[in-house]
């Protein structure tokens, strides 16, 4: 049983160390060949939105638009593949389980 509770703490103190590693991470998506790029933490905030000149058009906002939600959604699927690579083997760790039924 003691063996059994150091490895669950052992496992928790990975799940916090990987937790502070994605939340002190950065990804960039971008779209438009880098016309508008994005920048989130690991939480999922905006850090910065930088949108080339060139993208600026007064009679065609909606391309501008789209080229902002695409940066963001692959900053997103950025986020999201980050997440899986750090918390990933954590999770299968803790989805074969502790050796114990239901768990």
């Amino acid at each position: 049983m003691q063996q059994l509770l150091q490895q669950a703490q052992q496992m928790q103190q990975q799940l916090m160390d990987a937790q502070q590693e994605l939340a002190d991470s950065e990804v960039t998506g971008q779209a438009g060949n880098g016309l508008v790029t994005v920048v989130l933490t690991g939480d999922g905030s905006v850090k910065s939105l930088a949108i080339d000149p060139s993208v600026v058009d007064p009679s065609d906002v909606e391309t501008l638009q789209d080229l902002v939600i695409g940066a963001f959604e692959d900053a997103h699927r950025a986020l999201s593949e980050l997440a899986t690579r750090t918390m990933g083997p954590l999770a299968g760790g803790l989805s074969s389980g502790l050796g114990l039924p239901g768990f």
